[in-house]
């Protein structure tokens, strides 16, 4: 099967990108690497294992690696089989495997990764218990910093008492390994998770971006660097602006995108293929929009490539993970 063509090549001008396209600001996505790292020097004693289900790039992950992280979890056996044929030595599959050909795949994966140490694993099956994974989705988006605080103390409550059934049943659980981008913090704070797993920091979108932090204000200590580049292909006289960026483009489940640069305009979803714009504010046929997605995973999801930019020119065009 044809491998799908890339939107743009190294080099291209910004404008000569095919939209919609999934694009990353390599600045303000470098300064996010650089954030993260700063912060987790604070834990010493905790590691970084960044998702890499809310990027799905190998070239990513090696620059998070590149920055401090160990790793990286995933989500699902591709995500997983794409890390590690993208050179990261060290994958988490933080979920459930049930069927057998996947089994098999993951065997195979992990006879790669790991190659000899793969079969003494294998013969100590209470490995599968030393690792102990409890990231809570649900709690990342709660809005108050108080009340993410409060819900990570009880997760920890439950945990302590967890190890503490596999303590007296002499089952050890080495890695306490957790928490996302709306409360990594509280986990590596907390005395009992010694890894977390934030991955939307990296990019970030609409949804993090309304969390707050301890003083009531937007959570800012990381920045927008995941776009999606969307061409208007229309203007009408009642002031709308329709794009090329419609559900096939962006994943709505947290409510629409915002456009960079334009607070007062608002996307409103036209279908598989469209967006209109509202007011249009001056826009023509032909210009460029950016916009930030509303939830950044299932929006990256929708993408075959992923295009990084810096100063208005195409520096890298990565393949993602199915």
């Amino acid at each position: 099967m044809a491998m799908p063509i890339p939107p743009c090549r190294i080099g291209d001008d910004t404008g000569d990108i095919y939209t919609p396209a999934l694009l990353i600001d390599l600045d303000k996505m470098e300064t996010n690497l650089d954030k993260m790292a700063g912060i987790m020097r604070s834990y010493p004693g905790v590691k970084l294992r960044p998702h890499a289900k809310a990027h799905k790039c190998a070239a990513l992950a090696r620059m998070q690696v590149s920055h401090g992280a160990v790793g990286v979890c995933c989500q699902t056996l591709a995500e997983a089989e794409t890390m590690v044929n993208g050179g990261i030595q060290d994958v988490f599959l933080s979920n459930e495997i049930v069927s057998d050909n996947k089994l098999k795949t993951f065997v195979w994966s992990r006879a790669r990764e790991q190659k000899g140490q793969l079969a003494e694993k294998i013969a100590s099956l209470p490995f599968l218990l030393q690792r102990s994974p409890l990231y809570n989705g649900i709690i990342q988006h709660v809005r108050s910093a108080k009340e993410r605080e409060q819900a990570v103390g009880s997760v920890v409550s439950l945990v302590k008492q967890s190890i503490a059934a596999l303590s007296t049943r002499g089952i050890g659980c080495e890695v306490v390994t957790g928490g996302g981008t709306g409360t990594f913090q509280y986990e590596a704070g907390s005395g009992i998770f010694n890894e977390v797993q934030p991955g939307s920091y990296l990019i970030m979108d609409v949804d993090y971006s309304k969390n707050l932090d301890q003083d009531g204000q937007f959570v800012s200590d990381f920045g927008q660097s995941l776009y999606v580049l969307t061409t208007v292909i229309s203007v009408n006289d009642s002031d709308a602006a329709v794009v090329d960026a419609g559900l096939k483009a962006l994943n709505l489940n947290c409510g629409m995108p915002k456009v960079l640069g334009q607070p007062d305009m608002e996307y409103e979803n036209a279908g598989d293929e469209h967006g209109i714009l509202r007011p249009s504010g001056g826009l023509k046929v032909g210009d460029q929009v950016w916009l930030i997605p509303s939830h950044c995973d299932p929006t990256v999801k929708l993408y075959s490539h992923m295009v990084g930019v810096r100063e208005g020119r195409v520096q890298s065009v990565w393949p993602l993970s199915v």
